[in-house]
């Protein structure tokens, strides 16, 4: 059994190997070669919360694996993080556990990359502004993906605390200075900038659209990460009225999970008809995507244990060729 830390992941699997691998992954998904019950949630009483996650996918090279994510909200106090993940992959051939990985950096990876794979696929190809909303634990893996799949010439950064937009951006200028020439930019107002971006992501909590709808120029691209609870809303319903393409990782997820699609379809600003379907329709071919640029695209995603497995799968395979990570007898 191999164990894989977040430096481990780091060094065996590149954000542009985890957007391919996204796409398979959603690819498998659409196609029905995906097994993914709904997650099991355990409350521990006075403590917290446990999610189990498990999956396999099947074909010529199944996959097996379970992702557990516990919440727990005190945990910080005892310099504990609030939300640890472990990732715990299978030979699916023999059902032997091979690997253990770092559950926390896996999920910031594969979330980023499905952005990635949908701003590949969705936004124009010659885009050079964009605007990241949120400065959270998943914002710098949000960032790359950005950088990874287009050319772009500025990314402004938004957060409710401008303090931390700033210093955000100071970091990724430092971390990506030798691999990107991207300028970045805190903004205090992200309705500064909307007219002008051709790629929005935003990637928060928040309970109430983050942006003014309005303000969508045609042509843009928009990625809704945050939002999972049907309390949460990301996207404002204007853009949604506005968008040409309307696109999910996975229907069953957003439909049940989402509160930017949820209360758009409960209060009729939006009908089931207007969403286009699933990004790995769209990897397969069964789907059209933009059409011009001046369509605007939307892209909401929930998160599904299908991307757990195919890209730690990856990563073991990887890893166990390069001899990396920590042998457990």
């Amino acid at each position: 059994m191999r164990y894989l830390s977040a430096e481990d992941i780091k060094q065996v699997l590149s954000m542009k190997e985890a957007i391919e691998e996204d796409k398979k992954a959603l690819s498998l998904y659409s196609k029905g070669k995906a097994d993914i019950p709904l997650r099991t949630n355990l409350s521990v009483e006075g403590y917290g919360q446990s999610l189990y996650m498990p999956g396999t996918t099947s074909g010529e090279d199944p996959t097996l694996g379970l992702k557990i994510v516990a919440v727990y909200p005190d945990n910080p106090k005892s310099g504990l993080p609030s939300v640890p993940a472990t990732m715990i992959t299978q030979d699916a051939k023999t059902g032997i556990v091979n690997a253990i990985l770092d559950g926390t950096y896996l999920t910031q990876l594969r979330t980023g990359a499905i952005q990635g794979a949908a701003t590949d696929l969705l936004s124009k190809e010659d885009a050079k502004f964009a605007l990241l909303i949120g400065t959270g634990g998943q914002a710098l893996t949000q960032l790359e993906a950005m950088l990874t799949v287009r050319n772009l010439d500025t990314v402004y950064v938004s957060d409710r605390d401008l303090e931390k937009a700033e210093e955000f951006c100071e970091r990724v200028t430092k971390e990506f200075q030798k691999t990107f020439s991207t300028k970045f930019v805190a903004v205090s107002d992200p309705n500064e900038v909307v007219p002008k971006v051709d790629i929005i992501t935003t990637v928060t909590t928040s309970r109430k659209a983050t942006f003014n709808g309005d303000l969508v120029k045609p042509g843009t691209h928009i990625n809704g990460v945050g939002a999972y609870t049907p309390e949460m809303c990301e996207i404002p319903a204007v853009a949604l009225q506005k968008a040409d393409k309307i696109i999910f990782d996975t229907l069953d997820g957003v439909l049940s999970e989402a509160g930017d699609i949820i209360q758009a379809l409960e209060k009729a600003l939006i009908k089931k008809a207007d969403i286009d379907g699933e990004l790995g329709q769209l990897v397969n071919k069964d789907i059209k995507g933009r059409k011009s640029d001046s369509d605007i695209t939307i892209f909401k995603t929930v998160g599904t244990a299908v991307l757990d497995i195919i890209v730690a799968d990856k990563i073991v395979q990887k890893a166990s060729l390069q001899n990396i990570g920590t042998i457990l007898n």
